[in-house]
């Protein structure tokens, strides 16, 4: 919680004073009905003593006074909302180490499983688009709301040799900055999803052209680094041989890239788990958290409590106050 107008908040210090001058205001009384009358005849003079709730509507009162003070100050808070018209770009790396069975059943297969459910957790007006990448970059799906469509492409990606990692990021964060607009001022959010395996071994842009592009243009790079230190491919050989060709799973580049650009560094080591971080990054891209002043909630609080007492002295004591 903060304050537009912090220094109304010194209007604060008139509710212990009032409450001070209540206490004194009560103890005088009970001493000018002590003075004027005897206390053993009360009991035949009132019917029901009111106890504790005679200080009931004064509360109600009190709290209503605070809510309006601290509605002078304009509270501002940090309130949650989802978001519409965003984009998010789901970069894939579809090389050949991609098909390692050290994340089961493969870590592209997985990714993909995976994928489908972060697209059930972003709502129906956010925008996705798709990118894969191996030894070049291919934009698969433009940004779109046909969920149907995004859904058949991540069903068929063509593999390849190489990894252009950096150089996927950057047509990612470009594809996402057209789509919601590069001006300066509000504009919907974008962001960037990148799951591969490894370093980058292809391509002509640094990993720091890349985080520095996706922070420019405000556009967070969520990366996913998939596989283990063991990850294996297998590729027959005429003749009946089998070559086996060692693809360790390598994030300093995807470190990189996500920490320069605002954005996180996921590391995976299993089909479970790759299943609960989608789902985080679903439920984190989907809604955002905006400061918004809260001063008609203040006010409408204090109006409510302060009505509560006179309703509460009026029907108990016959008055207002």
């Amino acid at each position: 919680m903060s304050f537009g107008s912090p220094t109304f908040l010194l209007f604060l210090l008139v509710v212990p004073v009032l409450v001070a001058g209540y206490v004194l205001l009560e103890r005088r009384r009970d001493r000018s009905v002590s003075a004027w009358g005897s206390p053993a005849l009360m009991p035949n003079l009132v019917r029901n003593d009111p106890g504790r709730r005679r200080f009931i509507p004064t509360a109600l009162f009190l709290v209503g006074l605070t809510l309006l003070l601290v509605g002078f100050a304009r509270p501002q808070a940090m309130l949650s909302s989802e978001r519409e018209g965003a984009t998010v770009v789901l970069s894939i790396d579809t090389s050949r180490s991609m098909q390692a069975t050290d994340v089961s059943p493969s870590r592209l297969r997985a990714a993909r499983t995976a994928l489908l459910a972060f697209l059930d957790k972003l709502p129906d007006k956010y925008r996705v688009s798709v990118v894969t990448f191996s030894d070049r970059v291919t934009v698969a799906v433009p940004p779109t709301y046909d969920r149907d469509r995004v859904k058949r492409v991540l069903a068929f990606s063509p593999a390849g040799e190489g990894t252009a990692l950096s150089d996927a990021v950057l047509r990612s964060v470009q594809v996402a900055s057209r789509a919601v607009g590069r001006k300066t001022g509000p504009r919907p959010p974008a962001a960037v999803v990148v799951v591969s395996d490894g370093a980058q071994t292809q391509g002509q842009t640094t990993p720091q052209q890349a985080a520095a592009r996706a922070r420019r243009d405000a556009v967070p790079v969520y990366a996913v680094s998939l596989g283990t230190a063991n990850g294996v491919v297998e590729r027959k050989l005429p003749g009946g041989f089998t070559e086996r060709t060692q693809v360790p799973a390598d994030p300093r580049t995807l470190q990189a890239i996500a920490s320069g650009s605002g954005g996180k560094l996921f590391r995976i080591q299993s089909a479970a788990r790759l299943k609960e971080v989608y789902a985080d990054l679903g439920s984190r891209l989907a809604r955002q958290k905006s400061k918004k002043e809260v001063t008609v909630a203040a006010a409408g609080g204090a109006i409510i409590f302060m009505l509560a007492g006179v309703f509460a002295s009026g029907a108990w004591f016959r008055r207002v106050v």
